[in-house]
């Protein structure tokens, strides 16, 4: 499911002092993931079984706020190995059945610097199962999305800046 809501939706925000109104776009989207071999058409795709088994959910959203580009993604998930610790981070392409077409992360300031391959210039979402296979993480940065720039979320077999492609979802990112 995929819903988007940009352009004119408004958010009341009540103060202290008084009212006042934000506009806001957003994104909510989830599926479930399915191997690359499954004659399924499908925007969520496991690469490792073992660590996305087939059916795992996920659900991601954004928030930007449309006058300071201020970005909230969320990520929800339920069904992984219980107890391993993900990466996760946006990157720049769609996903495909090749592992690698995703691209590389999504970065405010694009850089081939290792040093700027941190959660403050990029989107990480990493997160450890509980016993039951769910989890969730949230980033919050000051800067949004350019179009058409962040197009997916990967998760990778180990948190931190870099392992091992072990799903990848396709998302709308506004």
């Amino acid at each position: 499911m995929v819903a988007g809501i940009c352009a004119g939706a408004v958010a009341a925000a009540v103060l202290a002092a008084g009212s006042g109104a934000a506009e806001y776009c957003s994104v909510q989207k989830d599926g479930r993931f399915v191997p690359p071999s499954a004659h399924v058409a499908t925007d969520a795709v496991t690469y490792d079984m073992a660590l996305v088994p087939a059916g795992s959910w996920i659900e991601i959203r954004q928030l930007t706020e449309e006058k300071t580009g201020k970005t909230t993604v969320r990520l929800w998930v339920k069904g992984m190995k219980p107890g391993h610790a993900y990466g996760v981070h946006v990157h720049q392409k769609p996903c495909a059945a090749d592992p690698a077409a995703a691209g590389g992360h999504y970065q405010n300031k694009v850089s081939t610097d290792p040093a700027d391959v941190n959660a403050e210039n990029e989107v990480w979402l990493d997160f450890t199962a509980g016993p039951n296979g769910s989890g969730r993480a949230s980033a919050y940065h000051d800067w949004g999305f350019r179009e058409g720039e962040a197009s997916s979320v990967v998760i990778h077999d180990v948190p931190g800046p870099s392992g091992g492609r072990v799903a990848c979802f396709t998302v709308p990112f506004v």
